[in-house]
C-alpha cells in the first residue's frame, strides 16, 4: 500500500441532522488516513434533491468542526478534485452513462411509474415480490426487449426514460472487505439498478463510483448498510474499465438493548442524544438534543464513539484524537454491530471532566454562576471545584454540587432535619458557634481538630453534631468535607449561617 496515494471520504447526504454512527464512520476515514499520512475528503452527495434539508450541510460542517476533526480536501475547503459537491458535478455523469449504454453495460428503461406498479401488483397478488432482474427485464419496456428502430424513436420524442445496469444473468462475484474478509454473491439475487434518472440526475450508485473513481479515492470506508450494493459498485467499476478502491463496512451501531440499529426514537425514549449538536427541523419547528448542547466535551464524545466497534487491543480506555491517529487500525474493527451505552458515555464526560484543570473548568463554570446571579472570584471558584469536581459529570452539575459555596440556605431539607436536628442539636450547635468564633487560623486542618477534641471532651456522638453542623451550614446533608466549605466560606459566613439556622430550625421538644 502506498500511503502516498492513500485517500478516503465523508460522502453524506445533506437529508437531515447527521446521525452519531455518520460521524464514527467519518472519524474511522479520518483517523485511517491520518495514521497512512493520506488525505481525508469531504463530499456532499445531494443527487436527490426532493430529499434535500435546507441548513443540514451547514450542520455537518459545524459537527464536524466541534468534533475536531479536519479535512484535507472537500466542501469548505477546497482542494484540487473538485466541485466536492454532487449536485454541481451533475453534467460529469452522463458521459458514464453513456459510455456504459455504448458497452452493453446498461440500457433505456421507459417503463413508467404506473407500469412499475401494475408489475408490482400483480406479483402481489401471486405472494411474490417483484424484481426489475435480469429474469424479468425482457417483459419491460426497455431498449433490450424493444426493436432498435422503437427505442430510436422514444428517444427523439423525448420520452421519460431512466438508464438501468444490465446486472450480468448468472455470474459468482467475489470481492473482498478488509473487515469482513471474502464475500461472495450470484448476480442472480440482483436487480438492474437505476443509474440515471429521469430528472437528469444520477442515483447514489453512478454518482458515487464516478466521483470516488475521478477523486482518486483508494479506500472506501462506510456503514455496514452499504454492502447490499458492493457488487453492484464492483460490476461498475469493472463494465467501466477501472479499478475498484478497497472496500471496509463499518459495523452497525445498535440500540442500547441490543437489538436493531440505533435511532432518534431509541434517544428520545431513553433519554439521550443520538446527534452531535441540538437540531431543528425546519419544516416542523420540532428540536432534537445534541451531545453539545447536553454538555459534552468534544474529546469525551469521540473517545466513547471511536470504541464503538473497535478495540485498540489492550484495556486503555481513555484516548486524545491525536493519540488514536497513531493506534487505530482497520484491522481491529469488529464485524458485529456495538450496542450503545448511554451510561458509558456519561463515564467518558466524567473521566475528562475530572483531567481538566480546576483553572479550565472554573472558566466554564463561570457563565453557570452568572445564569444564577453570581459574581465570584475566580480564584475562590477554581478552589471551589476543585473541592466537587469528582462528583460531577457535566460542567452544568457543578452548580448542585457547590451552589452552597456561594448561597446561604434559604430553606432546609425536610427529610434530614426530621432526621438528624435532635433533641440536643440547638444546644451543641450553639456551643460549637462559640468555639468557632475563638478558632484560629480558620484553617480546614485546625477548624477539624479544634472540633473533633471538644466532641471527645464533651463525649458527643460524632454523628450527631457533623449532621446537625451540616444542615445549617448547606442546608442539606450533602457536599464534600464540611470543614474544607467552612475554611471556604470563611469565619464571618460559617457564623452567620449558624445563627440563621439556629432561629429557623429552633429547640426540638
Amino acid at each position: 500500500m502506498d500511503n502516498n496515494n492513500i485517500r478516503v471520504r465523508f460522502a453524506p447526504s445533506p437529508t437531515g441532522p447527521l446521525h452519531i454512527g455518520g460521524v464514527r464512520t467519518a472519524l474511522y476515514n479520518y483517523l485511517f488516513a491520518k495514521k497512512n499520512g493520506g488525505k481525508f475528503i469531504l463530499r456532499i452527495e445531494d443527487t436527490d434533491q426532493t430529499r434535500f434539508v435546507p441548513g443540514a450541510e451547514e450542520y455537518i460542517i459545524e459537527s464536524f468542526e466541534w468534533c475536531g476533526i479536519e479535512f484535507d480536501e472537500g466542501v469548505g475547503k477546497g482542494g484540487p478534485f473538485g466541485p466536492y459537491k454532487q449536485s454541481e458535478r451533475k453534467e460529469i455523469y452522463r458521459q458514464y452513462a453513456d459510455a456504459l449504454i455504448e458497452s452493453g453495460n446498461a440500457y433505456y428503461a421507459f417503463d413508467t411509474p404506473g407500469e412499475l406498479n401494475n408489475k408490482r401488483k400483480e406479483y402481489e397478488s401471486q405472494k411474490k415480490n417483484f424484481s426489475y432482474n435480469a429474469a424479468e427485464r425482457m417483459n419491460m419496456r426497455n431498449s433490450l426487449s424493444l426493436p432498435g428502430y422503437e427505442t430510436k424513436k422514444l428517444l427523439k420524442e423525448g420520452v421519460p426514460y431512466v438508464i438501468r445496469f444490465k446486472m450480468p444473468e448468472d455470474e459468482t462475484v467475489e470481492m473482498n472487505d478488509l473487515i469482513r474478509g471474502k464475500v461472495v454473491v450470484n448476480t442472480k439475487v440482483l436487480d438492474d439498478k437505476v443509474l440515471y434518472k429521469s430528472d437528469g440526475m444520477p442515483t447514489y450508485h453512478l454518482a458515487n463510483v464516478v466521483d470516488d473513481h475521478l477523486m482518486e479515492i483508494s479506500h472506501v470506508i462506510r456503514g455496514e448498510e452499504w454492502l447490499p450494493s458492493l457488487p453492484l459498485h464492483v460490476l461498475l467499476y469493472k463494465a467501466l474499465g477501472w479499478e475498484a478502491p478497497e472496500f471496509a463496512h463499518l459495523p452497525l451501531l445498535l440500540k442500547p438493548e441490543g437489538n436493531g440499529k440505533l435511532s432518534k426514537r431509541d434517544g428520545d425514549r431513553l433519554g439521550f442524544p443520538v446527534f452531535p449538536l441540538q437540531w431543528k427541523d425546519p419544516k416542523t419547528g420540532e428540536l432534537s438534543r445534541g451531545y453539545r448542547e447536553d454538555g459534552y466535551f468534544p474529546e469525551a464524545f469521540v473517545n466513547m464513539l471511536v470504541l464503538l466497534g473497535w478495540n485498540p487491543g489492550d484495556e486503555r480506555e481513555l484516548f486524545t484524537l491525536e493519540e488514536l491517529t497513531k493506534v487505530f487500525s482497520i484491522e481491529r474493527v469488529n464485524k458485529s454491530g456495538a450496542k450503545f451505552d448511554p451510561e458509558k458515555a456519561k463515564w467518558f464526560n466524567h473521566q475528562y471532566l475530572i483531567r481538566k484543570s480546576d483553572e479550565e473548568l472554573a472558566g466554564l463554570f463561570m457563565p453557570v454562576l452568572k445564569e444564577h446571579g453570581i459574581e465570584a472570584d475566580k480564584d475562590f471558584v477554581k478552589t471551589v471545584i476543585g473541592l466537587v469536581k469528582e462528583r460531577a459529570t457535566f460542567v452544568k452539575d457543578l452548580w448542585d454540587q457547590s451552589y452552597f459555596f456561594f448561597i446561604a440556605p434559604e430553606e432546609y431539607d425536610k427529610k434530614a432535619v426530621k432526621k438528624r436536628w435532635k433533641a440536643q442539636s440547638y444546644d451543641q450547635m450553639k456551643e460549637l458557634s462559640e468555639i468557632l468564633k475563638n478558632t484560629e487560623p480558620f484553617t480546614s486542618a485546625n477548624i477539624e481538630e479544634t472540633v473533633k477534641k471538644w466532641i471527645e471532651e464533651k463525649e458527643y456522638g460524632m454523628g450527631g453534631v457533623m449532621n446537625a453542623f451540616r444542615l445549617l451550614i448547606v442546608g442539606a446533608l450533602k457536599g464534600p468535607h464540611l470543614f474544607d466549605i467552612v475554611a471556604l466560606i470563611g469565619k464571618a459566613e460559617t457564623l452567620k449561617r449558624m445563627e440563621k439556622g439556629l432561629q429557623t430550625l429552633g429547640k426540638k421538644e
